[in-house]
């Protein structure tokens, strides 16, 4: 999942041919473990602790409780941290690396979500909204831990997530007016009608990525005025690193105790909002990590591209929901689901993405692990640098 934690000094291209996982550190290796363990944590705190989902919900910043964005923001940090913010200009010059991005996050993912909710969710109008707000919300946050487990380009995750947050603001209540309104109207189907707090939106970014991006620049730039590149990413990332898994776990954990009851007490509709879900997740992915090779993107961008249009802003999805629809409306627990069915699906994509680019991409240097033709590929400086 993660690549080897190397010594840059000590390593040369015909090392070591270790398969990737015998070289994870624990915490990486056993990490699905780590994520149901922390599923049924949560599940186990929300049935057995009484009124703990409205004490989680109590306090909240754009109606996603304070402690969950705590775990975001623990998440989020060490990743953005990792950043080599210098190198990013490379990232924006790369047309076919933001047209392809561009186009899988704002017009092919609300599209075939739109399509999914219809297909699986005609006969429940509450489920089918909600699903279609995950679809408009682009992934802002999660997405930076993907995309790092599976070597993408870090750089370049940085510089999408950034996109896709301005997209966001400018573009989420037109998008939710067309799939909600104009389209289902042209298509003969019923349509919704909903008002989202442009507010809500703005606040959701700077919270869930301005802070943790603010802070991560500033670490790094600090950091390597006061001790050098070297120094700060072989000594400093190693220990800060993983607490960016931490953050992950402790926020799965608060999210099943969050809807704990509600998944108990309503399977059912927790399995029909899941079926399109996974459908989007796969097929979203497999098709943007074969349309980015098809451009001519190496690995480690394709695996980037898939990734942060596979994945969704859930906390923005869950927050217009409660704030548009009602905590107990049939769109917020569909923007619920969103993340417990996202979470165990990218993760299981994290390795799917390493087995296959070691065949869709042969003799790329950015593959993690040994590539097709038996010969190791040889971890670039980038991949080297401090992995959790």
């Amino acid at each position: 999942m993660t690549p080897p934690v190397v010594a840059p000094a000590a390593r040369t291209p015909s090392a070591d041919h270790h398969p990737v996982l015998k070289e994870m550190s624990f915490l990486d290796r056993w990490l699905p473990l780590w994520i149901l363990l922390a599923m049924g944590l949560g599940l186990l705190l929300g049935n057995l602790i009484p009124g703990l989902d409205h004490a989680l919900e109590s306090v909240t910043i754009a109606n996603v409780s304070v402690p969950i964005a705590v775990g975001l923001l623990v998440m989020m940090y060490p990743v953005l941290a990792k950043v080599r913010y210098d190198e990013t200009r490379r990232i924006t010059a790369d047309r076919r690396l933001m047209a392809t991005s561009l186009l899988l996050n704002w017009i092919v993912g609300p599209a075939l979500m739109f399509g999914l909710a219809w297909l699986f969710l005609a006969d429940l109008p509450e489920y089918r909204t909600g699903l279609i707000i995950v679809g408009l919300a682009r992934c802002i946050a999660m997405v930076l831990i993907w995309n790092d487990l599976a070597c993408g380009d870090r750089e370049a995750a940085a510089v999408l997530v950034a996109i896709n947050s301005v997209f966001q603001v400018l573009a989420f209540g037109v998008l939710g007016w067309f799939y909600l309104q104009v389209l289902p109207a042209w298509l003969g189907l019923p349509t919704t009608s909903a008002e989202f707090s442009v507010g809500a939106i703005v606040l959701s970014v700077l919270v869930f990525l301005g802070i943790p991006l603010l802070a991560g620049f500033l670490t790094r730039t600090v950091g390597e005025r006061a001790k050098g590149r070297d120094w700060y990413e072989n000594r400093f990332l190693p220990k800060l690193g993983p607490w960016a898994l931490y953050g992950l776990l402790f926020t799965i954990v608060l999210l099943f105790a969050l809807q704990g009851q509600a998944i108990v007490e309503s399977p059912l509709d927790v399995a029909r909002i899941a079926l399109p879900l996974l459908a989007y997740f796969v097929i979203m992915f497999l098709g943007s990590l074969l349309l980015a090779r098809a451009v001519g993107l190496d690995y480690a961008r394709a695996t980037t591209v898939a990734f942060t249009a596979s994945g969704n802003n859930f906390e923005l999805a869950i927050a217009v929901a409660i704030g548009t629809f009602g905590v107990t409306s049939g769109q917020a627990l569909a923007g619920v689901v969103g993340p417990l069915i996202e979470v165990p699906v990218l993760v299981a994509l994290v390795y799917v993405s390493m087995w296959l680019g070691r065949r869709l991409f042969p003799n790329d240097p950015t593959v993690p692990g040994p590539v097709v033709s038996g010969s190791a590929s040889e971890p670039t400086e980038r991949d080297a640098a401090a992995r959790p």
